[in-house]
């Protein structure tokens, strides 16, 4: 199937420079793309790619665009990120695709769970009693939705996630473990976005909460009692810990972890493969992590950082025999 660039605009805006009968048979990388095809540049600096591309149909932003249009045919936009985005979707609801209402004969779903009308359920999901899926949420093949978790509008769990499993958490008692059993739920609000085989956990008592528009990464895990703001987006294999609150608007890089009981502020923006070990109270870019080396440099580093607080109260010993004649 194809679809006319004058449709695209028609249906997106953006100002079209070019052919509007101009047919597109595949959204492509811009690198690879052919001339039946529709790609986007959205970083100035690689305006050189410009003139190599094959591409029929470029989308750019206004700075590129006297570039794009001798190039050949584009659509501009004010964000030509965004609107390839909104486009993907345009072109999944006309070429199909996308999940369509009801639960497949192989899932399911307890007495006393309630699914919306408008709510897909894949295949192999299983959905516990008293879970309730929202208006329009789709959830994929294997999803795991426990007893009594709610899960909101419009959200998307992909294959593979567990939304309600038990949280880790045990009272030792003479060499041995107790359990304590969870006894919250998982609720998470709408427009939410769940990646594949990530985990969150339900509360010991309250229960774990993911606010509106939350993106979720592949194979993350959220512990118990965790509080996620609104529009807050963590990339793969991170990892928060029990009762940890983190702010709406936040970001966590690939890999970073995230102790438990602490408080992220809104905006903090993580660097991959951060430990935060504190709680962070200001806005702001964080990163903790020692830079990778070769490992003969990188062993006399690790050994000079453990002296480091004894050269502290070398210093500290030094300023303090410092005489006023030497101030002068």
């Amino acid at each position: 199937m194809t679809l006319r660039v004058g449709a695209i605009v028609q249906a997106l805006g953006g100002e079209l420079f070019g052919d509007p009968d101009r047919q597109i048979t595949r959204l492509a990388p811009l690198e690879g793309a052919q001339p039946g095809e529709l790609s986007f540049l959205v970083n100035p600096r690689l305006t050189q790619l410009l003139a190599a591309t094959r591409a029929g149909c470029l989308i750019v932003g206004p700075e590129l665009a006297e570039a794009a249009r001798a190039r050949g045919d584009c659509i501009v936009a004010a964000d030509p990120h965004l609107y390839f985005a909104r486009l993907t979707q345009l072109w999944r609801r006309l070429h199909g695709g996308a999940a369509r209402p009801g639960i497949h004969p192989s899932a399911v779903v307890e007495e006393g769970a309630f699914v919306d009308p408008s709510a897909s359920v894949g295949a192999l999901s299983f959905v516990g009693r008293g879970a309730r899926i929202g208006a329009g949420s789709v959830l994929k093949q294997r999803v795991t939705v426990g007893e009594d978790c709610v899960i909101g509008a419009r959200c998307l769990i992909q294959s593979g996630a567990v939304i309600g499993g038990d949280g880790f958490g045990f009272a030792p008692h003479e060499g041995a473990w107790v359990r304590i059993e969870q006894l919250g739920a998982v609720r998470i609000g709408d427009d939410v976005e769940v990646g594949a085989n990530t985990c969150i956990d339900r509360g010991a008592l309250d229960d774990t909460v993911i606010e509106d528009g939350v993106k979720l990464d592949n194979l993350i895990q959220i512990g118990h009692n965790c509080h996620i703001g609104k529009h807050t987006a963590m990339a793969g294999c991170v990892g928060v810990a029990g009762s940890a609150r983190i702010g709406a608007h936040c970001t966590v890089g690939g890999a970073g972890m995230i102790l438990g009981h602490l408080t992220i502020a809104d905006h903090v923006h993580i660097s991959s493969a951060s430990i935060v070990t504190r709680s962070i109270l200001k806005p702001g870019h964080y990163t903790g992590f020692f830079p990778l080396d070769d490992n003969e440099h990188w062993e006399k580093n690790a050994a000079a950082l453990k002296q480091l607080s004894a050269l502290r109260e070398r210093i500290k010993r030094l300023e303090r025999q410092q005489t006023p004649a030497d101030d002068a």
